[in-house]
């Protein structure tokens, strides 16, 4: 007797080898665009035990469509797509793909850093206009340094810990940070030191915000933070756009209340050409490309397959949010 293989919806372009990979224990429904195809996408749901993507808002209506789902795998570290408690209510696994990304996403935001204190983008494009040729370089063009600094982080995780190493062996820099518990391993390796919000925020010549999307951080850093910042304090977003409040960073920029920022995320995502944003020279911005290196997104890639060939078999998936 041939054993029927579980049905599974993977939403999102994935790897062809890590998808043969599931088609070999599971009957895959594949969606690289599922917005395309949203009725066939839906009809496939109905039937699905387990789900793997990123970024697909699971709320009750979307829910209501997959009565035979036992877990959803995303393949990202944050999950605030996800309705963890309607989850747990209708019994349903949810995973995500913690610590292998931890590097990339770390060394994107020391690219943040960097760029937006030493005016990388800012002079790449003096260069290629023809302003280096024309005028020279001024002394009103000089960067910032970022060694020996003070760099403040907000969410000490796997990730804050992992750029507090780069910032202590690497360049020198005194490291605080606020987070909802004490990080005994920062504390002890990187010399880190814990302190509440505002002490960071006056303290720190780099603000970087890591914390994941949840109601209690959502526009955690306003206009009252800004305002407790130096005005030499760069300020890095690499977590979630609504973690900020994009309006209030827009004036403490054009105001001169910072200096800088360096962003790797939006409140909208793609945000639109009429962001004021876009038009400052001393904001940095990438396209939410914290983790996308082929070999790390491969490896998170080949995490959220496996805890979805897991959760539909009725196995413990590796990395369970819960």
């Amino acid at each position: 007797m041939v054993k029927v293989k579980p049905k599974v919806v993977v939403y999102k372009r994935m790897n062809e080898q890590v998808l043969n990979k599931i088609r070999e224990m599971c009957d895959v429904s594949y969606f690289p665009a599922y917005k395309e195809d949203y009725p066939a996408f839906l009809a496939a749901l109905k039937e699905a035990e387990g789900v793997l993507g990123a970024g697909l808002k699971f709320d009750t209506a979307l829910l209501d469509q997959a009565p035979k789902l036992k877990i959803i795998c995303n393949t990202s570290v944050g999950y605030d797509n996800l309705d963890i408690p309607l989850l747990k209510e209708r019994g349903i696994l949810a995973t995500n793909t913690p610590g292998v990304l931890n590097d990339t996403v770390a060394d994107a935001i020391v690219a943040l850093m960097l760029s937006a204190a030493r005016r990388v983008t800012e002079l790449d494009q003096f260069v290629k206009t023809g302003g280096w040729s024309e005028q020279g370089f001024l002394q009103q063009q000089f960067g910032v340094d970022v060694h020996h600094k003070t760099l403040g982080i907000i969410g000490m995780g796997g990730i804050g810990t992992t750029l507090a190493k780069r910032a202590y062996f690497g360049f020198d820099m005194h490291v605080l940070y606020h987070n909802r518990s004490r990080n005994e391993q920062a504390e002890h390796t990187y010399n880190a030191v814990y302190c509440t919000m505002d002490e960071l925020l006056e303290q720190s010549d780099f603000v970087c915000v890591m914390t994941p999307l949840t109601a209690q951080t959502e526009k955690l850093i306003s206009k009252r933070e800004f305002a407790k910042m130096k005005k030499t304090a760069i300020f890095v977003n690499a977590a979630r756009g609504k973690v900020v409040d994009e309006a209030a960073l827009i004036e403490a920029l054009q105001s001169n209340v910072i200096l800088a920022a360096g962003l790797d995320v939006f409140e909208k995502e793609p945000t639109g050409q009429n962001n004021p944003l876009l038009c400052m020279p001393n904001v940095v911005t990438l396209p939410h490309i914290g983790s996308a290196t082929a070999e790390t997104r491969m490896k998170m890639a080949q995490l959220g397959a496996d805890n979805l060939v897991a959760g539909v078999h009725g196995k413990r998936p590796l990395t369970p949010i819960y």
